[in-house]
């Protein structure tokens, strides 16, 4: 009698235990297919190296100023043609002043697979660069898209920013080498879907 009320007994507590002890975490079903990333140029307004060019505007207004300077100096009027000669002067030096360093704005982007059977609102994503040859960290940029990804569909996620991906890579110049040895990574860090649940990475 008393053996059986010791195995009921440690039967209830493994039942205790058992039912206190934290399930698997539930991991979601998504799938980064691709990500990368390239180098905008901004405020982009033809040739930067190109020499002044006089448009039709230009060349009417120069040719009217011209005209005002012959007409002032036909009537003795100096102080006017001088004038008339500085405003052409500095309107000159404003359109020949070299132009303004081109900068450069970055596209991120990842394309995110919805392998699960509820509907995708909101992305949380961390791109992270790191040194090929060392694999030390040289950047880390967050970000947030607020898109909607189906059950089985595949989004391309993009987002423009001015910081570039790390200190090595120039926002001001463009430099063909500065992909050497950097290698990135994307890591998505929270999920929140239609139905109100959230997935957020431990």
């Amino acid at each position: 009698m008393r053996i059986g009320f010791l195995i009921i007994l440690l039967s209830c507590l493994c039942s205790s235990v058992s039912a206190q002890s934290p399930g698997p975490q539930t991991v979601p079903d998504f799938t980064v297919v691709k990500h990368s990333w390239t180098k905008e140029r901004i405020n982009w307004e033809g040739d930067p190296f190109g020499g002044p060019v006089e448009n039709f505007e230009d060349m009417r207004r120069r040719r009217v100023d011209e005209r005002r300077v012959e007409r002032a100096r036909g009537s003795g009027n100096t102080a006017e043609a001088a004038k008339v000669e500085r405003e052409m002067r500095s309107e000159q030096i404003i359109k020949t002043r070299p132009p303004a360093p081109p900068r450069y704005a970055f596209l991120y982007k990842v394309s995110l697979r919805n392998n699960a059977t509820k509907t995708i609102k909101a992305i949380d994503w961390d791109y992270i660069f790191f040194s090929g040859n060392t694999q030390t960290e040289t950047g880390h940029l967050e970000f947030t898209s607020e898109e909607k990804i189906g059950p089985g569909k595949t989004k391309e996620l993009n987002v423009m920013a001015r910081h570039p991906p790390a200190k090595t890579v120039s926002v001001y110049a463009l430099d063909k080498t500065e992909r050497q040895g950097l290698d990135g990574q994307v890591v998505i860090m929270r999920l929140e879907y239609t139905d109100g649940s959230i997935w957020q990475r431990p």
